[in-house]
């Protein structure tokens, strides 16, 4: 890469220079990754889909995760999600996968295997939401859609710590501001899978 290149790489956010490094075609069933470069959602198995960049993209910039922060993220599905905030966090931070569907559990860890990131765990989830016992954490993303907003999420964030999730065709951005109040911003006009 020549100088001007170079240059161009360290004024991009974390987010786009983490785009530019995880490709989604890394996280797609292999008869899939032809179309990666699609904006549309695409098929993972299980009646789960790894969602379109696009919508990726914006969920992940209004969860504005930072250097060293501690992730949990909910609907790991393939872990282009997880690997693309393990990038984000960097060394010092931390990223814990849950999903709830064993074989794409295994689908995950085994793509994200694949790539040099270390700072990465999937968890199977049961009958609880989230991981209470690594709580609290700095950023929660779900990405799959709740029928109503699953307060036990909330309680796994820090003070000042924030949850984006999708509550049937809303994306909401919550900030959690004390440890019983919270700011809501809210996205209309998505469609998700549901959150199982």
């Amino acid at each position: 890469m020549g100088e001007a290149g170079a240059r161009y790489n360290t004024n991009m956010s974390r987010l786009d220079r983490a785009f530019q490094k995880i490709h989604r075609e890394d996280f797609l069933p292999e008869k899939f990754q032809g179309h990666a470069e699609m904006d549309t959602p695409i098929p993972i198995g299980f009646g789960q889909t790894n969602s379109q960049p696009s919508t990726v993209y914006q969920m992940l910039k209004w969860l504005d995760a930072r250097k060293g922060d501690r992730v949990l993220d909910v609907g790991s599905g393939s872990g282009w999600t997880t690997a693309l905030l393990a990038n984000i966090v960097g060394k010092k931070g931390y990223v814990y996968g849950v999903e709830k569907i064993p074989e794409l559990v295994e689908f995950g860890r085994n793509n994200c295997s694949k790539l040099p990131i270390n700072n990465i765990r999937f968890y199977q989830s049961v009958d609880k939401f989230g991981i209470p016992e690594h709580a609290p954490f700095d950023r929660i993303l779900v990405s799959a859609s709740a029928q109503k907003l699953p307060f036990k999420l909330i309680s796994q964030l820090v003070i000042r710590g924030k949850l984006v999730i999708p509550v049937q065709n809303t994306i909401l951005e919550i900030l959690k501001t004390t440890n019983t109040e919270y700011e809501i911003t809210e996205h209309p006009g998505y469609i998700f899978v549901p959150l199982m």
